[in-house]
């Protein structure tokens, strides 16, 4: 395999452009695209005409406006290239207009009340920041999706629209510095974790077809204690399905770079290289889509949820954030000179006061039914959001503050934009695993993510709330007479102000979160907690302001976060009663059956039946109780339909249906332990876990 060769060869990128369009329309594209404005229709129709050219040759009959509804999924709908002749042929055709927009059917996808369920009409609209591809013999186009109203009803608008807060923000700041750049992007690396598990397996698994998670399951004689399989030799058959997914994804341009055994057994990572966030939100999407669609060649079942498997580590993604100019200049690295250390300064402190002025929007991002089960499990992040700058940092701002001499590598007075920072490398101190917001030398690194979450969100309220604060900066340093003497007490005062939020320490620790308490940080435990608090006050005034969200946008948005969580539990909840029901009960009953009846030969024979009889005690009340759970459950799942407010809704399946769950599970997960093996209607942690 040739990669250089084969990188790409499935994108209409730049350098397939440049080939196939007009020197001047090439040209006028990339000012279209580097301006952010709205693609005239002629260019459009040449544009159009040579995408689709480029797409036949690759076999493509189809086409698609390939988009991110809020359900968190990619959606599509393919139309032919075909257009009839006088003479009944047909011949290829494909316009700037059907191009630059589509119009998909909207009343089937969550819109939180923006529009009513007759109102069908709903837009898609190109992204040219974002290069087409194809997919399964289909020219996908990735576009933003509005209802007729101009409403965002998908995940990508709102996350363009923070991209150009965050420049507007940004840009401000750097001309204060003399900074030449025009244009500033954030960027992303989300890292991806999931298991794979034999197919034949998942067929067999009820909560995994309807849930994605096993919602019974006694644990495996071993988990992942022996902590052999992180970075352990890669299986040959996972390897196989490593590579074809390697190569898949290089064809799409998607930057794949790492893989490897995570914590859990059956559990794996694959990282990306750095790209713009709305490209690298595109490529995690087509990534997860493709790991899926790849997972059935190889006789694998890929799991994306958050935690599939109860007892050992759940999946995250962790979302590498930065921001750089189109100089080249990582505006979060420290640099060498006086003056870049003072700009690293500065945009350190606004990220530092914006994760702690919204912190309450930083876990509202991440929230959702399973992602709650990975949260503070000593696997991932606590839901308490603190930042994480390692202790040499951390001394540097503290020097900073109190004006005193940093005692360091060696000793230097800290005065902004004066002295260079004291030769300070990238890697100055451990990991911290625990940390919801690290840093990492050049980048910050958001931990909580789940596996199967877009990254739109988070990235889009990082965006914003950094842009909020670049611009509070701006406002007083824009009018200040003397630059140097303003930015020096400003970020003196930014960072003192803001020492609550940094924690280097154990993040799983009880004592933090008794000091996190102390900080007045918040501790949001559950999505039902979190989500509410995206309609703030303060909250929708910052995303109004920045023409990020409307509070329209922002209300629809907690309708729709809380219904889904709803949703997800009751079906969690339905699919724990059917399986208790039909196949759990039923089977502990035949084996009950079957040790009587050995019992009775035994006795018959002058045998201890000590064995029989106890198990057939100890398995008759398990199966009691396992039933008297299963009722309750049934009973309360039933009241929730009573229930029409949805935040009373989401707070009742938290406090008091998946309690239930909780309960029910605990004895039907002794109930397995104890029967036969043959008895088990299931594929147990033991066999999913530890396949050949």
């Amino acid at each position: 395999m040739n990669v250089p060769e084969i990188f790409g060869s499935d994108v209409f990128n730049e350098s397939v452009m440049k080939e196939r369009l007009p020197k001047e329309t090439y040209k006028a594209l990339k000012k279209t695209i580097a301006d952010g404005k709205p693609l005239d229709i002629e260019l459009a129709n040449v544009v159009a005409n040579a995408m689709k050219d480029w797409a036949c040759e690759k076999g493509c009959t189809h086409y698609t406006h390939w988009f991110q509804p809020m359900t968190g999924l990619t959606a599509e709908k393919l139309d032919s290239f075909i257009s009839p002749t006088d003479k009944g042929h047909v011949i290829m055709e494909f316009s700037g207009k059907e191009l630059v927009k589509g119009e998909p059917d909207a009343s089937s996808f969550p819109s939180g009340g923006l529009r009513a369920t007759f109102e069908a009409r709903g837009y898609t609209a190109w992204d040219p920041t974002s290069y087409a591809f194809i997919k399964a013999d289909t020219l996908c186009i990735p576009t933003a999706f509005c209802s007729y109203g101009g409403e965002a009803l998908d995940k990508k608008t709102p996350l363009l629209r923070s991209m150009e807060a965050i420049n507007k923000s940004a840009l401000r700041i750097l001309k204060l510095f003399g900074s030449d750049a025009t244009r500033v992007v954030s960027n992303v690396g989300p890292e991806q974790e999931y298991f794979l598990i034999d197919r034949e397996m998942y067929s067999k698994r009820k909560d995994l077809i309807f849930t994605g998670r096993t919602l019974y399951g006694a644990p495996a004689p071993k988990g992942q204690e022996l902590e052999d399989h992180y970075f352990g030799t890669i299986k040959t058959r996972v390897a196989a399905y490593m590579k074809d997914l390697d190569e898949q994804l290089w064809r799409l341009g998607i930057y794949a770079k790492t893989k490897h055994n995570e914590v859990a057994p059956s559990q794996h990572e694959l990282a990306p290289i750095f790209c713009t966030t709305n490209i690298a939100t595109d490529h995690n999407q087509l990534t997860m889509e493709i790991m899926k669609r790849t997972a059935r060649k190889h006789g694998f079942k890929c799991l994306l949820h958050e935690k599939p498997f109860a007892g050992v580590n759940g999946s995250g993604k962790h979302n590498n954030w930065s921001i750089s100019t189109n100089k080249g200049v990582n505006l979060l690295d420290p640099g060498k000179t006086p003056a870049e250390n003072a700009q690293f300064l500065t945009f350190l402190a606004a990220v530092i006061k914006a994760v702690n002025d919204y912190q309450d929007l930083l876990r509202m991002s991440v929230a959702s039914a399973g992602n709650d089960h990975r949260l503070g499990a000593n696997e991932a992040p606590p839901a308490i959001i603190s930042i994480f700058l390692g202790d040499e940092l951390t001394e540097i701002l503290k020097a900073i503050v109190e004006g005193e001499t940093y005692k360091g590598n060696k000793k230097v007075d800290m005065e902004i934009g004066v002295d260079v920072l004291p030769n300070f490398p990238r890697d100055t101190t451990d990991r911290n695993r625990t940390s919801p917001f690290a840093f990492t030398g050049n980048k910050f690194e958001f931990r909580m993510p789940g596996s199967k979450l877009s990254v739109a969100g988070p990235n889009t309220v990082i965006n914003t709330m950094v842009a909020e604060v670049l611009d509070q900066f701006a406002d007083e340093l824009e009018k200040a007479e003397n630059f140097q003497d303003a930015l020096d007490d400003l970020i003196k005062k930014t960072i003192a102000e803001n020492t609550n939020i940094i924690f280097n320490g154990n993040g799983y620790s009880e004592e933090w979160k008794v000091e996190a308490e102390k900080r007045g940080l918040l501790n949001l435990r559950s999505t039902p907690e979190a989500i509410p608090h995206f309609a703030d006050k303060k909250n929708v005034d910052l995303f109004v302001k920045h023409g990020v969200y409307t509070e329209s946008e922002i209300v629809a948005r907690v309708e729709i976060f809380l219904d889904e969580y709803c949703k997800t539990i009751n079906i969690e909840a339905l699919t724990m009663i059917d399986m208790a029901k039909k196949d759990i009960l039923p089977a502990v009953a035949t084996y009950i059956k079957e040790l009587a009846k050995t019992a009775e030969l035994a006795a018959s024979c002058g045998g201890d039946t000590f064995f029989e009889t106890d198990l057939v005690k100890r398995l008759s009340a398990l199966s009691s109780t396992t039933y008297k759970r299963l009722t309750e459950l049934e009973d309360v799942t039933a009241k929730a339909q009573n229930i029409e407010d949805v935040q009373e809704l989401a707070n009742y399946y938290h406090d008091v249906i998946f309690a239930k769950m909780g309960e029910l599970r605990e004895s039907a997960d002794e109930i397995e332990s104890l029967v036969g093996e043959k008895y088990w209607p299931y594929p147990t942690y033991g066999k999913m876990l530890f396949y050949v």
